[in-house]
């Protein structure tokens, strides 16, 4: 009979709805707008290619799983640079080879197991010593291997072959996941101890995240998070004036958010990545001539209108190593045919075909830059094709091991410079073996080894050197600009991003500002 009465209450009130259609009737409680008030909608430029947490240092990766359903030891306050206690509470340097962290008590991971000390040291292994190759393994920590031992449930000893000042910045991007993860295959889908876990994902629709109600920490304010994801960013836009979504990554100046747009310093870095290894990419004075013919204010001031900086090296000012005395290469046409002619005239073959791979939605008119880039280059004389790939297609020509027979090419990369360190930077795109370098020297490897065992003003002032010394040794990289960011918000969200937003937008830090009239559920207590 209360299902009966139920059933007769709803037919009562979409009748009552149909009638009133043109006042904009919504169903009690379903929030403002016909929405759950109590979820966080976001739109993305594009679905995550994973979320596996051994991943995460990737930007498609990193923005949903980072301190939002896993979380690292310890984390980096994106504005001061400091390192602040996560899952960690502290941590000392023992020796030089050797730190010790002490564990938080009392946290739990969303399916319900304890967090230990075992777990930290398996999520660490697993990332860093296995045979996953994991993104983060190759961008932060290389080649190295580390030992781990446990001596108690809330103690990790890390030991390291060779000294390393910065070993809890690197342990910083390792996401910690229960010792039931795989170690044969990634995981799309993982568990954490985070603030959200993963509720459902739709492939191809949607991705939904709830609360953790088992959660150590302070509750979040949106029950809910909900992912979509649209690779225009007017779409993107529209969707936040329209009240269709509360937060919009990757927007761009003519995207059309209005007051609902919010500009911000974001810390990544737009290259060209020459695959150096193939000609006529082999030839220094064709990889000079491509660094000509780049008009990089140009491009920002026409494309990213204004928002953004020529870039000189793959770090902007704030992090550790940036040379503050290097100017971004000066775009002369006449010297790059120069360069071009004589490498000609020498028998290289300029005329082959150059592949110019860029990848759909990475940045805000990333077409536009990409045909901008093909026609420069195609006026000094080069053979250029645009291909541009969705996220995974494109990350096989940027992550190692690189296809076979692919011809010369030029890949798009946009690095983020979140660890606030050079070191990263140099070991992931310029050291030889790095997992994004495509070219490099023993001989500048071993400059790099010696800068990355200094501290304090010694190292900030090796690294610089090695910026300034990199374009006349290897020069695989033509960089284009420091890149600012702008960010849809709705006005019911309360959240300041910061340069870490484009890499790890924690859900924790946004909070309901309540509209009149509307009610939000509260937090568990």
């Amino acid at each position: 009979m209360a299902a009966k009465r139920a059933k007769t209450a709803s037919i009562a009130a979409l009748a009552a709805c149909v009638s009133l259609v043109a006042g904009g009737c919504t169903v009690a409680n379903s929030g403002r707008g016909g929405y759950d008030p109590g979820t966080l909608r976001i739109v993305i430029s594009q679905e995550p290619p994973t979320l596996e947490p051994c991943e995460s240092s990737l930007t498609s990766t990193g923005i949903v799983v980072r301190s939002n359903i896993t979380e690292p030891l310890i984390e980096r306050d994106p504005s001061s640079g400091d390192l602040t206690p996560l899952l960690s509470t502290a941590w000392r340097q023992d020796s030089p080879n050797r730190w010790t962290f002490d564990l938080r008590d009392g946290v739990t991971f969303s399916n319900g197991a304890p967090f230990t000390a075992e777990d930290a040291k398996f999520a660490i292994d697993r990332a860093v010593n296995s045979d996953l190759q994991c993104n983060v393994d190759g961008y932060v920590f290389g080649d190295e291997k580390l030992g781990l031992e446990t001596p108690d449930d809330r103690t990790l000893v890390v030991t390291t072959a060779k000294p390393d000042p910065i070993l809890p910045l690197r342990i910083s991007f390792v996401e910690i996941v229960p010792r039931t993860t795989s170690t044969t295959e990634k995981v799309r889908e993982p568990i954490g101890t985070g603030p959200y876990a993963i509720d459902n994902w739709e492939y191809g629709q949607k991705l939904v995240l709830t609360r953790n109600d088992r959660y150590w920490g302070e509750a979040p304010s949106f029950a809910k998070a909900e992912y979509q994801w649209r690779s225009e960013g007017s779409v993107r836009a529209a969707m936040i004036t329209n009240d269709e979504a509360d937060i919009a990554t990757g927007l761009g100046p003519e995207d059309g958010a209005g007051d609902l747009g919010v500009p911000f310093d974001n810390n990544e870095t737009t290259a060209l990545r020459i695959q150096a290894t193939e000609p006529p990419l082999d030839d220094m004075r064709v990889r000079q001539a491509i660094n000509y013919s780049i008009n990089r204010t140009g491009i920002v001031k026409a494309l990213f209108r204004g928002l953004g900086e020529p870039a000189s090296q793959l770090i902007p000012t704030g992090v550790v190593g940036y040379n503050p005395d290097l100017q971004p290469f000066p775009h002369d046409t006449d010297k790059a045919k120069q360069l071009i002619a004589e490498a000609k005239a020498d028998g290289v073959p300029v005329d082959k075909e150059i592949r110019l791979i860029g990848r759909t939605a990475q940045f805000p008119k990333i077409a536009e830059t990409i045909e901008v880039m093909q026609s420069e280059l195609a006026e000094i004389g080069l053979n250029v094709k645009i291909e541009m790939m969705d996220t995974a297609a494109q990350l096989q020509y940027q992550l190692r091991p690189f296809p076979e027979n692919t011809g010369p090419y030029l890949v798009m990369i946009m690095h983020g410079n979140q660890a606030g360190d050079a070191a990263f930077s140099l070991d992931q795109y310029i050291r030889s073996t790095g997992p994004q370098n495509a070219y490099g020297t023993p001989a500048f490897d071993r400059k790099i080894d010696a800068a990355e065992a200094l501290t304090g003003q010694a190292r900030q002032d090796a690294l610089a050197k090695l910026f300034a010394e990199e374009p006349e040794e290897i020069m695989q990289l033509a960089y284009l600009a420091h890149m600012q960011g702008i960010l849809g918000k709705s006005e019911r969200v309360g959240y300041t991003p910061n340069s870490a937003t484009g890499d790890e937008m924690r859900l924790s830090e946004m909070t309901v500002i309540q509209p009149p009239g509307v009610t939000t559920p509260p937090n568990p207590s």
